[in-house]
């Protein structure tokens, strides 16, 4: 079966959404209408390594999660990969410097330095050297690129031996150049044209996040094929303002 990482890799267009409420039930939901990955938040949501793990596995099988840590430290790589997760997706990368940090973190020696536990994603002790020998080759490691000094470093962190793929926060890009919120200003979309053009040049994967349906599309057309489509939140007040719109009561 091809892995989450084997389809990012080969640039297969993946589709994804946030879970940013720490409830079993709703990554068991999105887990079973065909998205190709969910993406835990552990950034802005009010969620922990556990709350993380518990959404994992409501997950089950049927979807590969990956977890967005808060910080790009390395505890925070730790307990992400222990809870069981498919990859990770590491906010505000500005630097190669930083970039090859997070790499050695995630992968176990020789390619890497990362430390041993035994946790869920070992089995708990029962799979240990299963997961080790097969952890680096399965793992998938998304650097964010959202900040104006990493498109002045991108040609440096995509370059980065083990990253694979660099998705774009748009949001935070906009916020970092001074137009907070508007991402189709001009020099927002000037900056995703240079980190485009990077990854391209570098044959590196390349990601954003898409408010809606209409934003992802844009992007696939734009060569993007690594999408993080809307999350939760908006699809349950979205859906229930347009059920209340069509019964006239709003």
């Amino acid at each position: 079966m091809t892995t989450l990482k084997q389809r990012i890799r080969q640039s297969e267009p993946t589709i994804g959404s946030l879970v940013t409420m720490p409830s079993p039930d709703v990554a068991d939901i999105l887990s079973r209408i065909g998205f190709d990955f969910l993406w835990i938040e552990n950034e802005h949501a009010p969620m922990d390594a556990l709350a993380a793990q518990t959404l994992i596995q409501a997950a089950g099988e049927r979807c590969p999660c990956l977890v967005r840590i808060p910080d790009k430290e390395e505890v925070w790589v730790k307990k992400a990969l222990d809870v069981g997760c498919d990859g990770i997706v590491v906010p505000q990368i500005r630097s190669a410097e930083e970039a090859g940090r997070v790499v050695e973190w995630s992968l176990f020696p020789p390619e890497g330095r990362r430390s041993v536990g035994v946790a869920r994603a070992h089995g708990y002790g029962m799979t240990f050297q299963e997961h080790i020998e097969t952890a680096n080759e399965e793992l998938v490691i998304v650097l964010q690129a959202e900040h104006a000094q990493a498109v002045e470093e991108i040609d440096d962190i995509v370059r980065v031996d083990g990253v694979d793929a660099v998705l774009i926060g748009p949001f935070d890009l906009s916020g970092s150049l001074g137009v907070l919120g508007q991402v189709d200003h001009p020099e927002v979309l000037g900056a995703i044209e240079t980190i485009r053009k990077a990854c391209e040049a570098a044959g590196v994967p390349l990601g954003i996040f898409a408010a809606d349906v209409a934003m992802a599309r844009r992007y696939l057309d734009q060569g993007f094929t690594l999408i993080a489509l809307a999350m939760d939140t908006l699809f349950l007040w979205q859906g229930a303002q347009k059920a209340l719109e069509e019964l006239g009561r709003r």
